[in-house]
């Protein structure tokens, strides 16, 4: 292949079908590469009269892909083999570098031959770009091993926090705690959901409950109609279960938080229920799932008031917040505060769930900046916190790029719903918002989308959207971010903001 230079030939029996592939960098174009194919019969005579320029394949053709890392995949002509024997797969290079107008040299990188089949001169663009399409494959696995080395870094970063936190308990509680308090429940959380995901996800597959996908959506979410959803069913009760497990039912606070997490959970599977049996992705009405939100909130606000939990403060309905401002008693404005708490928290990452990881990875980190902001106040719901985390963390074994399934409202719900739990019982409002700043950003994206978008409407009498699309993920993704960095980046803004809420939660005690 060295001595064609740019020129590849399709050899079927004793025809030779030139095709020359021009490859010409266009940086106006959206399209980082374009081909373009001269099929000619004059120019097939005269390269045949070159000697030493064509290498025979007999009876063999090899095809290639290759797409842009943001675009769809064409499917191979693998499905049209009767009698496949195998793939091979080519890698382009240029000797100009990547960026340069250069000729394009194609590779082979396996030795494996591929069945032959009858193409005529006129399917010679339609081949070619098939071709050139298997190159995708080789940069969709290192899109895939970057997916787990986030996975790898969120892990490293969480361990090493939760073990310093432990090192110097004794310093925040001034309590004899076990040793590994928080490091304990998070790693058994992370162990466990991580085999559960291998019992469930085949059996969701068998069940074929897979996602629906709007259209109107990003054209590439299309190719994950086929990725189970209610990926919530496994990893949330390991949550609860392990908290339980170590804290104990004699800690109220964790058993309720644990009660509010499964009634949360139950109101998300009901909605992905009702999608998955209609068909679409609608599920319950939004106006019916507040309003449930919203009851399970009031319930839980009205047994805080009447239940008696253990605090430093001897008093309830208290706020604690840094310095100068101290501990503020809201009275009467707690009960709405925390309704509002549980609604926000649910519906913000019902919405930040779109990605592959994003939603699991910030929770994880919202989760472990929670647990030590309430350490001081409520060691037992610390625990729930970092096994809570560690469930997410085991989820996204099997929910980074790609994901083999995603946890649909069942899971997203059911996270909000405990974060917003841990803050109701210990006042923690702050430090939540603050280490939720992701999941409040593309809440806040949609309701400027939304209020934007009527205000327009009822003025000039057409909508003007403020952004291309909402949530704020959507955006970004249209503007050409790949998903895998849009994670990275979400998961190293929600890394600083744990820090900053672990901060004003123990300076705020």
């Amino acid at each position: 292949m060295s001595a064609m230079r740019s020129s590849s030939f399709y050899l079927k029996s004793d025809h030779v079908l030139p095709l020359e592939l021009q490859h010409r960098s266009s940086r106006s174009s959206c399209l980082p590469r374009l081909l373009r194919l001269v099929v000619s019969e004059t120019e097939c005579h005269r390269l045949l009269r070159v000697p030493g320029t064509i290498q025979r394949h007999q009876s063999r053709l090899e095809h290639t892909k290759a797409f842009d890392d943001d675009s769809f995949d064409i499917p191979s002509l693998n499905s049209c083999w009767s009698d496949n024997e195998g793939s091979s797969y080519y890698m382009m290079s240029s000797s100009d570098g990547e960026d340069s107008d250069g000729e394009i040299i194609i590779n082979p990188v396996s030795d494996m031959d591929l069945p032959s089949v009858k193409v005529s001169t006129n399917d010679a663009l339609t081949l070619t770009i098939h071709r050139f399409a298997m190159i995708g494959m080789q940069r969709k696995k290192s899109k895939i091993r970057y997916g787990a080395f986030v996975n790898m870094g969120l892990i490293g970063f969480i361990t090493a926090f939760l073990l310093l936190i432990d090192g110097c308990v004794w310093r925040i509680v001034r309590l004899p705690l076990e040793p590994f308090y928080l490091t304990r429940p998070f790693f058994m959380s992370t162990v466990i959901a991580s085999c559960a995901g291998y019992i469930f996800l085949p059996l969701l597959d068998s069940l074929h409950a897979y996602q629906n996908i709007r259209k109107e959506g990003p054209f590439r979410h299309s190719l994950k109609e086929s990725t189970p959803t209610m990926g919530g069913l496994f990893f949330v009760p390991v949550g609860v279960a392990v908290a339980l497990y170590i804290a104990g039912f004699s800690s109220v606070e964790v058993t309720g938080a644990a009660a509010v997490t499964l009634a949360y959970a139950a109101i998300g599977l009901l909605h992905d229920t009702l999608a998955f049996l209609d068909n679409q992705n609608y599920g319950l009405f939004t106006a019916l799932r507040i309003l449930l939100e919203m009851t399970v909130g009031i319930f839980f606000s009205s047994w805080l008031d009447c239940t008696r939990i253990s605090s430093p403060y001897g008093m309830k309905k208290l706020v604690p917040l840094p310095a100068p401002i101290g501990i503020v008693s809201l009275g009467r404005c707690y009960m709405p505060l925390t309704s509002f708490c549980f609604v926000s928290m649910g519906n913000g990452v019902k919405l930040t769930d779109g990605l592959d990881g994003l939603a699991g990875g910030t929770a994880a980190f919202a989760f472990v900046a929670m647990s030590i902001a309430v350490l001081p106040i409520s060691p037992g719901l610390a625990i729930f916190g970092a096994s809570m985390a560690g469930a997410c963390v085991g989820f996204l074994l099997h929910n980074r790029y790609e994901a083999s399934i995603s946890m649909g409202d069942t899971g997203s719900i059911a996270i909000g719903g405990a974060l917003a739990a841990m803050a109701s019982c210990t006042g923690m409002f702050f430090p939540l918002f603050i280490s939720s700043g992701i999941f409040v950003l593309e809440a806040f994206s949609v309701i400027l989308q939304e209020s934007c978008f009527k205000a327009t409407e009822s003025l000039w009498g057409y909508g003007h959207r403020l952004l291309q699309m909402a949530p704020f993920h959507h955006y970004m993704e249209l503007c050409g971010f790949k998903e895998p960095v849009i994670v990275a980046g979400s998961y190293a803004v929600s890394a600083f903001l744990s820090l900053f809420a672990a901060y004003v939660g123990l300076t705020s005690v």
